[in-house]
């Protein structure tokens, strides 16, 4: 891959400096042709007034129309041949420079979806795995009871919800298109939002016993209504799933400045300082502890930091070990262009 961009950026920059060298060539030509004829006419205008001033020149001439022309035309040219060599240099090094700040977000890009593409083959891997195993094992078995089978299959098909919720996940980051989103820009209810989030986690808060309380001041602010809540619930969801049973989460809403805060508080295991920096990187899960107990596929939080990015809002996340994390999201009051 680096090859291709390499070569890409010789090319890029070999067609930036014929550009370059086109319009000073050309440029040289228009101020040879123009000043050529410039100091003709000058060095003619010029020797006519010194003969008509001074007659006695007629007989004994001591200017040299010609000559003075000839050399005038190529010192001339002489100059514009060292301009354009001067040019030459200075576009070559300025084509190469733009040449890779115009190709870098190209390849930053493709190195992405390269890496993108690496860790969903591999996200998808592992379930179909187990699912292949599971019923190789099953068919090998001569013997095998209906009860064995009926694991097996139940076993299977939570394998299944697993990719479907994967695939989901990825339709999800596909779909999140800054420009549709705003086009669905409308007022927004902080406590009607708030309330929607908790709704749709309550379900799963329960089976945790985990209480979610609200202290939510009623705001309005400017935003697409089902993005919103999807971006609340993802950051709830990851709250339940993260804390410890027969505990609380906190769920805020606040007006400050120009901004309408929400924060997400539980009282759970917490996140280090050194995962801080990854868990907004796609399949990026904290602790590979973790990994084993808790289902997900490190999707969430970059969805939810897209979805953040398309409304203008931040997303701060603090976090101490074993005592919990605050998850604050800051939207303008007023949509940013």
């Amino acid at each position: 891959m680096q090859s291709m961009f390499r070569s890409a950026t010789v090319k890029l920059t070999a067609w930036y400096l014929c550009l370059a060298m086109v319009i000073s060539l050309l440029f040289s030509f228009v101020v040879y042709k123009v000043g050529t004829n410039e100091i003709a006419r000058g060095i003619h205008l010029q020797s006519e007034r010194i003969y008509n001033q001074f007659p006695v020149f007629d007989d004994n001439p001591i200017l040299h129309p010609i000559r003075d022309i000839d050399s005038s035309d190529h010192h001339l040219l002489f100059m514009l041949v060292l301009l354009n060599i001067v040019v030459f240099l200075l576009a070559g090094i300025a084509s190469y420079l733009l040449a890779k700040r115009t190709l870098q977000p190209i390849e930053e890009a493709h190195k992405q979806q390269k890496r993108f593409t690496s860790d969903v083959s591999h996200e998808l891997r592992t379930p179909l795995t187990a699912l292949k195993m599971e019923t190789e094992v099953a068919l090998m078995n001569p013997k095998v009871s209906l009860s064995e089978l009926k694991s097996t299959l139940q076993s299977n098909l939570e394998e299944v919800t697993k990719l479907e919720r994967l695939i989901n996940n990825i339709l999800k980051l596909s779909r999140l298109e800054a420009d549709e989103l705003r086009q669905n820009f409308g007022a927004l209810s902080t406590k009607k939002v708030s309330a929607e989030a908790v709704k749709h986690v309550q379900a799963l808060a329960k089976q945790h016993n985990i209480s979610i309380e609200q202290d939510i001041s009623d705001q309005p602010f400017y935003g697409e209504h089902d993005s919103v809540t999807q971006l609340l619930v993802i950051v709830l969801d990851n709250a339940i799933k993260y804390s410890q049973a027969n505990s609380k989460i906190l769920v805020k809403a606040k007006e400050k400045d120009d901004q309408v805060i929400f924060s997400v508080e539980d009282f759970g295991k917490g996140i280090s300082k050194d995962a801080l920096d990854h868990i907004f990187d796609r399949f990026y899960r904290a602790d590979p502890s973790r990994n084993k107990t808790t289902e997900g596929y490190g999707l969430g939080l970059p969805i939810a930091k897209m979805i953040a990015d398309v409304h203008g809002a931040i997303i701060y996340v603090s976090s101490q070990k074993d005592k919990g994390t605050l998850v604050e999201v800051a939207f303008p009051k007023v949509p940013k262009e």
